[in-house]
């Protein structure tokens, strides 16, 4: 009985792409990273009410907020915030230039994404920088 033409070499190649033979493109990374930093704005966007609500309830829960942000997992935590509001802000930029028709062809989408990759770092790093610079951590 002969083979069907549909499965004629089918074993030579994968079914669906995989790691190993794909690549993911910048500007679905980059969309990826918008989605995943959108949610977790979400996520600290709660840690926010709950600073601001620690700051009117007085001193010692403030206290309480204080020591929870300043061990080192939850100034990794504000590290995160911080990356993914300067993310999502800059890559947002991008997405309304692309609305208004700018740099949609793709090698200008490319490089416009590295752009906003290599920016969101350096200014996350200034603002985490100048913030332990005011507090007097680093003379």
């Amino acid at each position: 009985m002969p083979e069907a033409p549909a499965r004629r070499g089918a074993a030579a190649r994968p079914l669906s792409p995989h790691l190993q033979i794909y690549r993911w493109p910048i500007t679905m990374g980059t969309s990826i990273l918008h989605r995943i930093t959108g949610v977790g704005l979400s996520g600290g966007t709660l840690l926010l009410a709950w600073w601001l609500h620690a700051v009117s309830d007085g001193p010692e829960a403030y206290a309480v907020f204080e020591s929870v942000a300043g061990h080192w997992f939850g100034q990794l935590v504000l590290f995160g915030f911080t990356l993914a509001l300067v993310y999502h802000a800059l890559n947002g930029v991008r997405h309304l230039f692309w609305d208004a028709g700018v740099g949609f062809d793709m090698k200008s989408a490319n490089r416009s994404g590295l752009i906003v990759y290599g920016v969101t770092l350096l200014t996350t790093l200034v603002i985490w920088i100048s913030a332990y610079q005011s507090m007097g951590t680093w003379q």
